[in-house]
C-alpha cells in the first residue's frame, strides 16, 4: 500500500488522542510512571474522539427498530447510519451486507454457521484461533505455514486444485498476523481462490486499525473485524460482504429482530418468515453504543488520513526493530523475513528468560504493558519457536517458572495513539533487563508471573 511523499515525515502526524494516555501506575521499585500501553493487538485504547461521540449520544439512547418514540427513532437512524459508515469505510459493493456482531470471533462463527452443505474450508495453520477453529461442521483443510508470500499463494493454489471443483469452497486468511505483524498477500490469495471457484473471507482484525481495507480493491467476498482493536470500546464487531449465503441460511440466532412475521399453524406449531436483510442474523436487542463507536472510529481514522498514520507507525516499527536488533539475546519471530511489510505487532523471545517473567518485569519495573504467551495462535507460535506443534498450552499462560525455559513469546504492539516515548522506554527497558537482570524477585501465582511481596 502506497504512502504519499508528504506523509513520509512521521513528525507531521502526532499520536491520536486516546483514553488512558495520562494514567499513572505504581512501580515495585518505588514511585509511579505514565503507563505505556503496548498491547494494542489485544485491545487498543479507545480514541478520545470515539468516547466523546458516545458520551454525546448517551442521553439520547433508546431501543432501536419499531419504537415510535423520538429517542427510539433517533437511535434507529444512528444504528442504520453506522451501517452505512462502516460500508463506506470498507469500500463495500452496492449489494453487500454489513452485519453487526460481537467480535471477529463471532463474525467468523456466524459465517461458519451459514456455509452451504458440504462446503470445504481452507485455512492456514498460521491463523488466529478466531479464524482457525469455527469451521467445525465443514470439511477443513489446514495448510502448512508458508515462509514467503509467494509460497502462501502457491500452497493455496495447489490445495484448491486438488479439491472437488463442483462443491462450494471457502478460504479464510488473515490480513496481518497477530503474532508477527506481517502483511499477507490478500489480493493474490483472493485471485487464486476465485480462479478455482472458491470464496474468501479476510480476517482484518489486525489490519483494519493500521491500513485502509477495501473489499473491492482486495476482491474479497467478506471482511471481519472487531471494534475493540479499532480504537472503539464495547463488544461489537463487523462481518461485511456478499449476502447470498446469509439470505439462504437459517438465522445465526433465532429471535426478535430476525423475524419478519411469526404465526401459529392450525396444528399448533409456528411458522416464521425471516428477514432477508442483515437483521436476519442480528436477533435480539443490538449493542447500539458499540455499533456507533465502531462507526465513530471509522470516521476518525479516515479523517486522520491513513497515509500519515501508516507513515508514523512505520517510524515506530523502525525504532523498535532497530532497538531489539541491538540486543543479541533477543530473537524476533518472523515468517516472511526481516524485509516483509508489517504493522505494529512484533513478537520475540529473549535467551535465558522465561517470557512471562520478562513481561512481568516490564510491567512491574517500567510501567510497560505487553503480552506474553501463544496469543491464541498456538500452531503458528509453536512453528516459529521450533517446538513440538502438539505441545499443549493456554492463551497467555506461562508454562515455566521465572528462570526456566519458556515455550511462550513476548509481544509488543502499538498504533495510532502510541507516543515515541513509550517505544523508547520499551527499548531501553529490554536493553537494561537483558544486561542487568530484573531488580525484583518474581513468583508464579495462579498461572501468572507476578512480583514477590
Amino acid at each position: 500500500m502506497s504512502v504519499s511523499t508528504a506523509a513520509l515525515d512521521a513528525s507531521l502526524c502526532t499520536p491520536l488522542p486516546v483514553l488512558g494516555r495520562d494514567v499513572t501506575v505504581p512501580l515495585v521499585t518505588g514511585g509511579e510512571v505514565t503507563y505505556a500501553a503496548l498491547d494494542y493487538a489485544a485491545s487498543a485504547p479507545a480514541l478520545q474522539r470515539v468516547w466523546d461521540d458516545v458520551a454525546a449520544y448517551a442521553p439520547y439512547y433508546g431501543s432501536v427498530h419499531r419504537g415510535a418514540g423520538y429517542l427510539s427513532q433517533l437511535s434507529t437512524d444512528l444504528f442504520e447510519n453506522s451501517r452505512v459508515t462502516v460500508a463506506e469505510f470498507l469500500g463495500c459493493r452496492e449489494d453487500d451486507q454489513v452485519i453487526f456482531t460481537r467480535s471477529t470471533t463471532d463474525s467468523l462463527n456466524l459465517l461458519a454457521a451459514v456455509l452451504p452443505a458440504d462446503c470445504q474450508v481452507f485455512v492456514f495453520e498460521t491463523e488466529h484461533h478466531a479464524s482457525l477453529l469455527p469451521w467445525r461442521d465443514a470439511r477443513v483443510t489446514y495448510l502448512n505455514a508458508p515462509r514467503t508470500p509467494d509460497e502462501a499463494v502457491q500452497t493455496l493454489e495447489r490445495a484448491l486444485a486438488d479439491r472437488d471443483p463442483y462443491g462450494p469452497a471457502l478460504v479464510c486468511v488473515t490480513g496481518a498476523s497477530n503474532v508477527t505483524g506481517e502483511l499477507w498477500p490478500v489480493r493474490e490469495l483472493a485471485a487464486a481462490a476465485h480462479a478455482h471457484g472458491a470464496r474468501i473471507v479476510l480476517d482484518a482484525a489486525q489490519l483494519a486499525p493500521h491500513h485502509p481495507v477495501d473489499v473491492q480493491d482486495l476482491d474479497v467476498d467478506w471482511i471481519a473485524f472487531s471494534g475493540h482493536k479499532l480504537y472503539a470500546p464495547f463488544g461489537s464487531g463487523v462481518l461485511a460482504g456478499r449476502a447470498d449465503w446469509f439470505q439462504s441460511a437459517e438465522p445465526y440466532l433465532a429471535g426478535g429482530g430476525a423475524s419478519r412475521k411469526v404465526a401459529r399453524r392450525a396444528d399448533g406449531g409456528v411458522d416464521v418468515e425471516w428477514h432477508d436483510t442483515a437483521a436476519r442474523h442480528e436477533a435480539g436487542s443490538p449493542n447500539v453504543i458499540g455499533v456507533y463507536s465502531i462507526a465513530s472510529a471509522c470516521k476518525a481514522l479516515t479523517e486522520a488520513g491513513f497515509d500519515s498514520l501508516v507513515a508514523r507507525e512505520q517510524h515506530l516499527i523502525r525504532k523498535v526493530r532497530e532497538g531489539l536488533a541491538a540486543v543479541p539475546e533477543v530473537k524476533v519471530l518472523s515468517l516472511f523475513g526481516d524485509d516483509a511489510p508489517r504493522v505494529g505487532v512484533i513478537s520475540f523471545v529473549v535467551e535465558g528468560w522465561n517470557s512471562s517473567h520478562f513481561a512481568a518485569a516490564l510491567s512491574a519495573e517500567y510501567g510497560i504493558g505487553v503480552r506474553d504467551g501463544l496469543f491464541c495462535a498456538h500452531p503458528l507460535v509453536r512453528t516459529l519457536l521450533g517446538s513440538d506443534p502438539q505441545t499443549q498450552g493456554e492463551c497467555g499462560a506461562p508454562e515455566a517458572a521465572p528462570g526456566e525455559k519458556s515455550l511462550n513469546a513476548i509481544r509488543v504492539s502499538f498504533g495510532a495513539g502510541t507516543p515515541d516515548e513509550h517505544v523508547e522506554r520499551f527499548v531501553r527497558a529490554v536493553t537494561e533487563l537483558v544486561r542487568d537482570g530484573a531488580r525484583w524477585n518474581y513468583r508464579t501465582e495462579d498461572g501468572r508471573c507476578v512480583p514477590a511481596v
